[in-house]
């Protein structure tokens, strides 16, 4: 089984965005084995089509540059390294988040290019588990549980691969023990 920890950013507003769409801008993700540990890293950034120029403040926001997702390919192809990278024509992985909106907008972004989304079946959110494990009467965000966890919150915060990497030390402190499958 391989377990892929991932965390996307998306084109942002500060209201409605154009044609109302967000559209991906990054993605980050970790795989870990069946033994705990990480095996390797996947980064890439996504240049957006409907909405190609980012707000001043999703680029305040997320730290990405005009220039990052400019010089990046768009979805289809990067989704499609992605894809590969995970190995989904095997189905032996989960996809893991913090949270529902990162499966929502692969999805969306899925349909908007008219690809097939049916890989996002396999899908664990992490953050309703992690609060019943430590019995938590709220959510946290991803930042303060892993301050509660003892873990540096180390990268940008709001920058895919920091927070998914940030979320894999919270997976593997408690490998084994999330009720995944």
């Amino acid at each position: 089984m391989k377990y892929i920890i991932y965390d996307l950013e998306a084109s942002c507003w500060l209201g409605r965005p154009p044609h109302g769409v967000n559209e991906i801008i990054e993605i980050g993700a970790v795989k870990v084995d069946d033994y705990g540990e990480v095996a390797s890293v996947f980064n890439k950034f996504v240049k957006p089509t409907v909405n190609p120029i980012l707000s001043d403040f999703c680029r305040r926001l997320t730290s990405i540059s005009q220039d990052d997702v400019d010089r990046s390919r768009t979805f289809p192809h990067i989704i499609q390294e992605f894809m590969d990278w995970i190995d989904v024509e095997n189905e032996d992985y989960y996809l893991i988040s913090w949270g529902k909106y990162d499966k929502t907008q692969i999805a969306q972004d899925c349909n908007i290019h008219k690809m097939d989304s049916e890989w996002l079946e396999y899908h664990f959110n992490l953050k309703p588990a992690y609060t019943a494990l430590k019995s938590l009467k709220d959510e946290p965000g991803l930042k303060k549980a892993v301050k509660m966890e003892g873990f540096e919150f180390t990268g940008i915060h709001h920058r895919a691969i920091s927070d998914a990497e940030n979320l894999a030390k919270i997976f593997i402190k408690y490998f084994g023990e999330w009720p995944i499958g």
